[in-house]
């Protein structure tokens, strides 16, 4: 696939700022939309730049760090693919330049960077989006939309579960190593299901107990938790990073209904009869809705505050698993 043919001169100018695995599936992203392109890959091992940029966009320049990319201009926005502890000084400086922003989570890696990144995006200047990919998803969307129609009645629970076989692919990457990826399956994958109990119920979190396994590496594979929202909605949930394949449920359990995410399809149950529910929301992902925010045509699908609460929850869940005992927030 070639970036840049049949792109319009008003296409927003983006950089991708680490180009792994995950900066490759924001270039596919990206080349598929008309009203972007791609002008700048940026990794320190050449190699992985050059490898996207014959795929995605040969016209597009490849640096090897940051400050050479800073000092380019024709760039007007940057999404973030590097590790978790690069995130506070790429979106900082990216920013400070003028660029906006969309930066994969978390956002930051410690809460006191998190807290700095929202405080300074609220001041103003350029727009700062955290790519939770589920956002963007049909059935979250609209379980979202169901849950705030209050047709349904109060949230009374909500239960979820995500199984993959994560294991299996971390051994000597950065995803082993807890300076790196602090959670392990829960601070990697798992955030994104954290981030849709917010999404789709509005309600934050008051205590957690919870237990979590290595199962022999060095960040945590497997972890379950019970968990107290606001206004007593009880919330339980399974991260399951040992698997042989993937599967998720999510479930919200309300006064007069049960709105079930299974298998890819949404049902609704009421009085032991389950149903499937038609209309669903459109189909996005964070690359789509970032363009369109710049492009003013939507507010900002998941802005810097939005990771506060998924790293409350993330961060209390561990400090419940390690020392075995109820953590309140």
């Amino acid at each position: 696939m070639v970036q840049g043919h049949g792109k319009p001169d008003s296409a927003i100018r983006l950089a991708l700022i680490g180009c792994g695995q995950i900066g490759r599936f924001h270039a596919q992203r990206i080349v598929a939309d008309s009203r972007a392109r791609i002008v700048a890959f940026c990794d320190p091992l050449p190699a992985n730049a050059a490898r996207l940029q014959a795929e995605f966009a040969p016209d597009a320049v490849v640096v090897t760090t940051l400050e050479e990319l800073l000092s380019r201009g024709g760039i007007d926005a940057a999404v973030i693919c590097t590790p978790t502890h690069q995130h506070f000084e790429h979106v900082r400086q990216c920013r400070a330049a003028g660029w906006h922003v969309l930066c994969e989570k978390p956002l930051a890696d410690t809460r006191p960077r998190i807290l700095q990144l929202i405080d300074e995006a609220r001041a103003g200047g350029p727009h700062l989006a955290v790519a939770y990919q589920r956002r963007g998803w049909p059935v979250y969307r609209t379980l979202r939309r169901e849950v705030a129609s209050g047709r349904h009645g109060p949230v009374r629970s909500v239960t979820a579960h995500v199984s993959e076989r994560w294991q299996q692919t971390i051994a000597g990457t950065w995803r082993n190593d807890p300076a790196f990826n602090p959670g392990g399956y829960l601070g990697d994958a798992g955030s994104h299901k954290i981030d849709m109990v917010f999404f789709v119920t509005g309600l934050v979190p008051r205590e957690v107990f919870a237990h979590s396994d290595k199962r022999g590496m060095n960040v945590e594979i497997v972890t379950t938790l019970s968990a107290r929202l606001e206004h007593d909605v009880a919330l339980s949930m399974s991260f399951i990073g040992d698997a042989q394949h993937f599967r998720e449920d999510f479930q919200v359990h309300c006064a007069d209904a049960d709105l079930l995410y299974r298998d890819g399809q949404i049902w609704i149950a009421r009085n032991n009869q389950l149903e499937r529910l038609s209309g669903l929301e459109p189909e996005s992902n964070p690359n789509v809705l970032f363009v369109d925010l710049l492009r003013g045509e939507t507010p900002n699908f998941a802005p810097a505050d939005v990771a506060l609460p998924v790293w409350d929850l993330t961060q209390a869940t561990l400090a419940s698993a390690r020392a075995g005992q109820l953590v309140r927030l």
